[in-house]
């Protein structure tokens, strides 16, 4: 593997003592089944352009280079909804938006609707997953223990999963435990006497949730992201000998509130961004210390994606796992005077993405449309799974491994009134109204604005032109029909 960050390096990034993620002996399989494991790392709130492989930004993130030199990176890749419930039930469906049965956060994923973990599982995969998956998130149901048993349904069986510890997202976890209602990570920060440390801490950052740039109180250990990765690496290590596994490893991070630890913080400190576009909210020196921060989450997170693939390497197992990187939607960091995601600009709507593996081809840049709607039946794919004719999904393997040109000429995304159609240049929005700070998921649109965006010449989309390309409006008006 690419050496660019080693295992003892990123033990010493992310503040850890060597002992918490000791490497396990060899794993590799020796049964008959051949077949990839799947390690898909998604992590929350991760915008587009915010990676080391945009070179306009200070960034730092080695390991997801190093997958790059042995993969393929999307430089134009959106999620189908910028919010987190909705798409994280398109990608488990494999459908868009518009039918994946999520409208919002308010809405739990359908009990009769199949997902692509329970197509892995019954192919013959253990399947596991730790960290957010919102697919209860209004619920609170993950239980201390992180395995979503509600009236004697166990919802993670039920999804397809084979074993795995479901947990909240940041803000989730905060008012769940208020409410005397524990998620698994707030059980461990109870057993190490720090969960009232960290509700303290989250009561002070409420409101404020970008402009508190304040470390953390918590040590690197007990950091939310630190807990999750390590809880995904016991599964890895648990996983039967003999058969393929798929993990899903989601971090809370870089999700709002600005929330480091100190070590984190100390790395980052005289290093400076671009100021947001369009955006006088904060002083630019607050603006930096924002930015700031989401790069030193964004860095952890890529920290451990180096562990893991070392890990992988060391039990034998790297050369046959297809590993994914991506995130559920986007961040806005101030840009348009606006915060966190659920509007159809770019850094909202835009992800990372990034994939290697067995068969795939080595360092390749792919600008044509992508999206997050297309792992699902990617992952299928590969595991020999036949995908369903209900789903939108459409498998990248084919072009993955250089058979196949491209097979999207546009993708799609939507929340609530709004929906947005992007040919890799062109971006048309139907029903987004530029007044409104935030998406309300269950609003119907009042009346049906359009706007038009040439993200060739206008990356930073601050120029309507609907008015003066007729012919681009009318062809991905027909394409919306679709969401």
């Amino acid at each position: 593997m690419n050496k660019t960050i080693t295992r003892r390096d990123s033990i010493k990034t992310i503040g850890l003592a060597a002992g918490s993620v000791a490497l396990a002996g060899s794993g590799c399989s020796s049964g008959k089944d051949k077949r990839p494991n799947i390690l898909f790392f998604f992590p929350d709130q991760h915008r587009f352009d915010w990676t080391g492989l945009n070179s306009a930004l200070p960034l730092r993130t080695p390991s997801l280079k190093a997958l790059a030199n042995r993969g393929v990176r999307f430089t134009n890749a959106v999620c189908p909804s910028p919010l987190c419930a909705p798409v994280r039930a398109s990608i488990a469906s494999g459908k868009e938006y518009g039918r994946c049965g999520v409208a919002g956060n308010l809405v739990d994923y359908p009990d009769e609707q199949t997902t692509f973990y329970t197509l892995l599982r019954d192919s013959g995969y253990h399947v596991i997953g730790c960290g957010k998956f919102d697919l209860r998130k209004p619920s609170y149901s993950w239980g201390r223990d992180g395995k979503q048993i509600v009236d004697g349904i166990d919802y993670m069986s039920r999804w397809g999963f084979s074993a795995g510890i479901d947990n909240s997202g940041k803000w989730d976890g905060y008012r769940s435990y208020r409410n005397k209602n524990a998620c698994p990570y707030y059980v461990y920060l109870e057993e190490k006497g720090l969960a009232d440390v960290h509700i303290d801490d989250f009561t002070q950052r409420k409101g404020r949730n970008f402009e508190n740039t304040d470390p953390t109180p918590l040590p690197d250990e007990a950091y939310v992201d630190n807990w999750i990765a390590r809880n995904g690496l016991d599964l890895i290590r648990s996983a039967p000998p003999g058969k393929p596994w798929f993990l899903q490893v989601n971090f809370n991070g870089p999700h709002d509130p600005m929330d480091i630890t100190h070590s984190m913080k100390n790395r980052w400190q005289g290093i400076t961004f671009p100021q947001p576009n369009g955006c006088e909210r904060f002083t630019p020196e607050k603006h930096i210390e924002i930015r700031q921060n989401y790069s030193a989450m964004v860095e952890n997170i890529d920290c451990w994606l180096g562990v893991y693939m070392e890990e992988l390497e060391s039990r034998g197992e790297l050369d046959n796992t297809l590993i994914v990187f991506s995130s559920d939607h986007g961040e806005m960091l101030g840009d348009h005077n606006r915060w966190a995601k659920t509007v159809p600009y770019q850094p909202s709507v835009g992800v990372p993405m990034v994939i290697g593996g067995p068969g795939v081809r080595r360092n390749a840049a792919c600008d044509a449309p992508a999206t997050t709607l297309d792992l699902t039946a990617t992952f299928l794919d590969y595991a020999g799974s036949a995908v369903p004719a209900d789903m939108d999904s459409r498998s990248m393997k084919p072009f993955l491994a250089g058979k196949s040109v491209w097979h999207r000429d546009y993708v799609l995304s939507g929340l609530g009134p709004w929906r947005m159609g992007f040919d890799g240049r062109y971006k048309l929005v139907r029903g987004f109204d530029v007044d409104e700070r935030r998406v309300d998921a269950k609003k119907p649109a009042q009346h049906d604005p359009v706007l038009l965006f040439d993200l060739k010449d206008d990356p930073l989309e601050n120029v309507d032109l609907a008015a003066e390309v007729p012919d681009r409006v009318e062809r991905l008006t027909k394409a919306l029909q679709g969401a």
